[in-house]
């Protein structure tokens, strides 16, 4: 975003005359929402007008689009018409929902704008440029709707059957991102030369204390030993449940069970597509459950479980998580290069994650909340001042101590933002040791 406006790059065309003019437009729409000014009454009615205009125009463009993919026999068309509906059948009305019933208030507002952009953007860079084989799909080889719609009310019996939850569903098409302090346990299934099911279940810490802590009468509200064995035969009890709806994996047995690291996690889920991949807030903690193409792993690739060993692998798995205890810094700037500058400065200390944007940053913070957010000032769609902001008042997220990354220190722009209360600035021009330095200090002032 630059001057309160969204920036049309040449890298969003895909090539399709039909498909860039109606991307052009929705930036427009988008961009004279974020334009206007007035009084509040007056401000309300030309939202209204506004969002009416982007949704119709947003479905027109979807209706051009799937008519355009059926015309040249795109493969991927139903996973892709399947995105459009996600979106326009629960995200639209999700967050117009909020406009409702907030009286189109500038937050909701914004917020309503920077999913609306942030969808578009990373749908146009990804899924609709696969269309003309600029780019591959993430969502290629789904189940079949049905199917996919058969697994997700299964887990919703289960979770209540079993821990008496009401979950809803927080994506249908979880990408792997982490949240919490996460255990990650993975089943392999399949006859006894070829796997043929790999699912992956990834369970929030407090998820497990608050259920399978309380059933079990665990006090310390901490994963022990016990815990971790009784969560394993819960899951394993979870996906027999799931395999009895899909006739294909009923005479598969487990092959492999493992723990993994969320590092080796993420290696493994991107590797291959899902066919489905579900994240669920359950009330008491995040819960994910995908199920992958067959990838059969090495030992090193996690903690493998057999009989004769399966009480020295959960130890040794519990140990390594209470272990890992470094402070947490998500690092937020849309340049690669400074990205991973700040890795490699500070991955020995800390445990770091990388994000390109705004959005994705308030959505890593709300799955695994940080004890320090690195935030460049400079960033299009949504600049630092405007995402601290958002995390200001974003209940559960204010109190994050936010320091800017810039390239100056504009005595105009600070006095803007001293009531969003930055912990700091950062200058990219200082020495990489100086910048840690200055980090190790903020974490010890932290301590008094």
């Amino acid at each position: 975003m630059n001057s309160n406006q969204f920036l049309w790059q040449d890298r969003f065309n895909i090539g399709v005359d039909i498909i860039d003019r109606e991307h052009k437009k929705l930036f427009s729409i988008l961009n004279k929402m974020l334009s206007h000014s007035g009084n509040e009454r007056k401000s309300m009615w030309a939202y209204q007008e506004g969002i009416k205009f982007f949704k119709g125009h947003a479905m027109k463009h979807f209706a051009e689009e799937e008519v355009y993919m059926a015309s040249i026999e795109y493969s991927g068309f139903e996973t892709h018409r399947r995105l459009h509906d996600q979106f326009r059948k629960k995200m639209l009305p999700e967050i117009e929902k909020e406009l409702v019933q907030t009286g189109y208030s500038p937050d909701a507002v914004n917020h309503f704008l920077g999913v609306c952009a942030g969808w578009l953007i990373g749908h146009t860079l990804t899924e609709d440029r696969a269309i003309t084989g600029g780019a591959i799909s993430k969502w290629d080889g789904l189940l079949p709707e049905e199917e996919q719609a058969a697994m997700k009310g299964v887990i919703f019996e289960l979770l209540d059957e079993l821990f008496q939850l009401k979950p809803k569903v927080i994506s249908e098409s979880y990408g792997g991102e982490k949240f919490g302090n996460g255990i990650y346990y993975r089943l392999v299934y399949g006859s006894e030369k070829d796997a043929k099911w790999e699912f992956f279940l990834v369970f929030e810490e407090e998820l497990l204390v608050n259920t399978v802590g309380k059933l079990l009468g665990v006090e310390s509200g901490e994963l022990d030993a016990m815990l971790m064995n009784a969560t394993r035969y819960t899951a394993r009890q979870f996906v027999e449940r799931i395999k009895v709806h899909f006739s294909s994996a009923e005479y598969l047995e487990v092959q492999e069970e493992t723990l993994l690291t969320y590092e080796q996690f993420e290696r493994l889920f991107n590797k291959q597509n899902p066919q489905c991949s579900f994240l669920f807030d359950t009330g008491e903690g995040y819960f994910a459950c995908c199920l992958m193409a067959p990838h059969l792993l090495s030992e090193e690739d996690g903690l493998s479980i057999k009989s004769e060993n399966a009480v020295s692998s959960i130890n040794k798995y519990l140990t390594k998580n209470k272990e890992k205890g470094k402070k947490k810094i998500l690092v937020v700037d849309d340049s690669n290069v400074m990205l991973q500058m700040m890795k490699q400065l500070l991955e020995n200390e800390y445990e770091i994650t990388l994000v390109k944007s705004g959005l994705a940053a308030i959505r890593s913070m709300i799955l695994d909340k940080p004890d320090l957010v690195l935030l460049d000032y400079e960033m299009p769609v949504c600049d630092g001042g405007q995402v601290l902001e958002m995390i200001r008042s974003e209940e559960g997220l204010s109190d994050i101590p936010v320091i800017f990354l810039t390239g100056t220190v504009d005595k105009e722009r600070v006095q803007k933002i001293v009531p969003l209360k930055p912990a700091g600035y950062l200058l990219k021009t200082m020495q990489p040791e100086e910048i840690k330095k200055n980090i190790g200090e903020f974490f010890e002032k932290m301590k008094r």
